[in-house]
């Protein structure tokens, strides 16, 4: 149990160490996006969206799981005390995503005109040039890339966050910049493109004299590439397919939609899942964060632990990420019309009328959160889990599950609702689509845990914490509903009132007892001024849990 309450403790301060990275670099993106897409017509938000499809979808097929390889090789090495083979390890890794990267940049440059000519024959020229612009993003984003399995692998997640606020910052402070000079979309392609060429240059800097030099010291003889990564492919390529359903997948169904949907509406989507990734806050550092410690675990010989850290990664998870996520869905319509009102932001904070510039936002924002409550069946866990013990061939099994169902609704479902509603039935058909599909390898995935390891996870308590989300989300719709208020009143008291009523009803419905708290407390306790923040609900919640068991 010491263990376990270590593992919890490294794992919490990386977590919140990217956490700190993921809010900061997100609150300036989003900054930047309001700026953006206030500055720009709703057609072209879709056509900004629109060209980066391509990129996005090319560069999941460059990494080949070496990313996560690196991670796991350096974190077992680490343990084991290895210098020198932690050394041959990052310079196979970093060899390796600079070809795959190089190579994938030329890839997407030539079909830039062929693309764009299928997803917006009405603007082909101008999205060509957009596609091909963003194609150097690629090499640049495998840069990063390589350089956070480094630092993850090194639990050094300070890094990763400095990174992705010098990239947010500087797209943040150009995209904006140059629509106003006159640029339009193109500018903010030029601000996506050089953030990237910012955060590989400064993080391959950080990585080179903070973690690679002192490890130079420790090699003698040749560096053998050839060797070094032929088990990290052999760990990696299982990942890949992974990776690439998870990441593709989704950019398939936009692929489809942006077909089928057209700019305008493709504009709202895009409005819409910028803050969607606002759930990122929690979910990339937890799950980043916790491959390194189930990189250490033994499921064969301690298998007792195993059940006990995978089911407080799930429960700890849930008990963040299902309420970020409901109060996002709750609140979507006065994000949407705080943020983005037709006729300046002005209007949100003193008109009770305001008209959305993007009206179909708030549904697609709320449609596109619904995934992120699998993580109630374990779903950030489990590929996490499987993946940092080695089990990357089951994770390739789930992941051709999930392309078997959710090929055929990328196309079929998304036509099908285009021709019975219009676009904006295209767009939900594919946001519903991309949410089934993750459901099947979720299932599987639990049921081979179960067989292997008997680990399943506490539906009980998830019932029960769902359920506490569920009450502050109704008492939150209800203020959002009869309230007359203009929209930026409404999303800070609804926001408000949503956390006053989870930290009051998590406690008494048992969603939370004593020893979470306590278990919080331990593993947030060397977070300085963040864990000072945390013990305000954490003591309103301790009083609460002794008054329920009185």
């Amino acid at each position: 149990m010491d263990k376990a309450l270590e593992m919890g403790r490294t794992s919490a301060t990386g977590s919140f160490h990217l956490l700190i990275g993921v809010a900061f670099s997100s609150i300036i993106m989003a900054v930047g996006t309001i700026v953006l897409a206030g500055l720009l017509p709703v057609n072209e938000v879709g056509l900004y969206g629109i060209s980066m499809i391509p990129a996005t979808i090319i560069n999941f097929f460059r990494d080949w799981g070496i990313n996560q390889a690196m991670t796991q090789q350096i974190a077992s090495l680490r343990v084991q005390g290895k210098e020198s083979e932690i050394h041959d390890v990052i310079v196979s890794g970093v060899i390796f995503e600079l070809i795959s990267g190089a190579l994938l940049s030329i890839v997407c440059f030539a079909l830039a005109e062929p693309l764009a000519l299928v997803l917006s024959p009405a603007n082909a020229s101008n999205l060509s040039v957009y596609i091909a612009i963003m194609s150097f993003s690629i090499f640049a984003g495998a840069v990063i890339a390589a350089a956070s399995g480094i630092f993850t692998g090194f639990e050094r997640m300070k890094l990763n966050s400095l990174t992705q606020i010098l990239q947010s910052i500087v797209k943040t402070a150009l995209g904006p910049l140059l629509i106003v000079l006159g640029f339009g979309v193109l500018g903010a392609i030029y601000a996506s493109v050089t953030s990237f060429a910012a955060g590989s240059i400064f993080s391959i800097f950080i990585v080179y004299f903070s973690l690679f030099r002192p490890l130079r010291k420790c090699k003698v003889g040749k560096c053998a590439v050839k060797k070094t990564l032929k088990p990290m492919l052999k760990y990696g390529l299982p990942l890949t397919v992974s990776g690439i359903v998870i990441g593709v997948l989704p950019q398939l169904f936009a692929f489809s939609m942006a077909i089928y949907a057209g700019e305008w509406m493709m504009g709202n989507y895009y409005a819409a899942v910028y803050f969607s990734v606002l759930i990122t806050f929690i979910s990339i550092p937890i799950s980043t964060a916790l491959f390194p410690a189930f990189s250490k675990l033994n499921p064969e010989k301690e298998p007792e632990l195993v059940k006990t850290v995978f089911n407080s990664s799930v429960k700890f998870t849930s008990l963040l990420l299902v309420p970020a996520t409901m109060v996002l869905i709750t609140l979507s319509n006065p994000l949407i019309g705080a943020l983005f009102p037709k006729n300046g932001i002005l209007q949100s904070l003193f008109s009770l009328n305001a008209e959305l510039k993007f009206p179909y936002a708030p549904l697609f924002l709320a449609l596109s959160s619904l995934v992120n409550l699998l993580v109630l069946m374990g779903n950030i866990s489990l590929s996490t889990f499987q993946a940092g013990v080695g089990k990357t061939s089951q994770v390739m099994k789930q992941s051709f599950l999930s392309v078997l169902v959710g090929l055929p609704l990328a196309f079929l479902l998304v036509s099908y609702l285009n021709s019975i509603g219009g676009a904006a039935l295209a767009v939900v058909g594919g946001i519903l689509g991309s949410l089934v599909a993750t459901i099947p390898p979720i299932i599987w995935g639990l049921h081979w845990l179960w067989k292997n390891y008997r680990v399943s996870i506490d539906y009980k308590l998830s019932a029960k914490i769902f359920l506490s989300s569920i009450i502050a989300s109704a008492v939150t719709f209800l203020f959002i509903s009869y309230a007359s208020l203009p929209y930026g009143f409404l999303l800070i008291g609804g926001f408000l009132i949503y956390l006053l009523v989870y930290i009051t009803i998590a406690p008494l419905f048992g969603a939370v007892n004593l020893s979470d708290i306590d278990a919080f407390k331990a593993m947030f306790s060397d977070l300085g001024v963040i864990s000072k923040i945390l013990n305000t609900p954490l003591l309103l919640m301790t009083k609460l849990c002794r008054k329920r068991n009185k």
